[in-house]
């Protein structure tokens, strides 16, 4: 389970599984030391972290002070347990949206002085499928074709003092008419944009973590069809 806390990638761990050796550079036994600001440097494991570890790391990721920290590898005692302290913790807000698709290009778009993937929150009765289409279409204006999943993304926030983790759903789509794309401005997007992958990865460098999450999952996936 990957989770973003103030853009920060969180990747929670079962008891015994262990992040690839070049992902992190400094480890955390939480049975040995204590976990502290200022061991959350560039990129760490943590281990042997049990409920209240884990909810003291929840609060210095979640701490205004500037982290130095850019990716986070926990290994949880209990997986189930820790995934009840992130329910109690936050509300749950259920979304999904698309990466679409046009020949070799992607389908961008500039809100809140970022780049982003439209996407919106789950309506009641619906399927995550029909609230990723519906949100692409409405946020951009285009008619598109539901593909398949790409991957799940985790993210947290604030709003009205009220903690939130945004559970969203994503997944590949095809155009089928961008005759009349342009950006929805009530829902602050203020442009809309095909790039190609070049353009993807500079976009990416003014974007949010999860995005690039996303982007990653759909290569992976894609290279993985290809070499079949």
């Amino acid at each position: 389970m990957i989770v973003f806390i103030n853009d920060i990638p969180v990747r929670i761990l079962e008891e015994g599984d262990e992040p690839d050796s070049g992902s992190f550079n400094h480890v955390i036994d939480s049975a040995k030391e204590p976990i502290t600001q200022a061991k959350l440097l560039n990129h760490v494991w943590a281990k042997n972290v049990g409920d209240n570890e884990l909810d003291l790391i929840l609060n210095l990721l979640d701490a205004k002070v500037p982290s130095s920290l850019r990716s986070l590898y926990v290994s949880v005692r209990d997986y189930e347990g820790a995934k009840l302290l992130l329910r109690q913790r936050f509300k749950v807000v259920k979304a999904a949206g698309g990466l679409v698709r046009k020949k070799d290009k992607f389908l961008m778009i500039y809100r809140m002085k970022k780049w982003d993937l439209p996407k919106g929150k789950k309506e009641r009765g619906e399927k995550f499928k029909q609230t990723a289409t519906r949100e692409v279409e409405e946020e951009c204006n285009v008619t598109v074709k539901l593909g398949k999943k790409i991957c799940t993304t985790w993210h947290t926030y604030t709003m009205n003092n009220r903690a939130i983790i945004k559970k969203t759903k994503w997944y590949v789509m095809d155009v089928v008419d961008d005759t009349r794309m342009r950006p929805a401005f009530t829902e602050d997007i203020e442009e809309t944009r095909w790039m190609n992958r070049k353009e993807v990865y500079h976009a990416l460098e003014h974007s949010y973590k999860s995005i690039s999450y996303v982007f990653e999952q759909y290569y992976d996936k894609s290279e993985v069809r290809s070499a079949k």
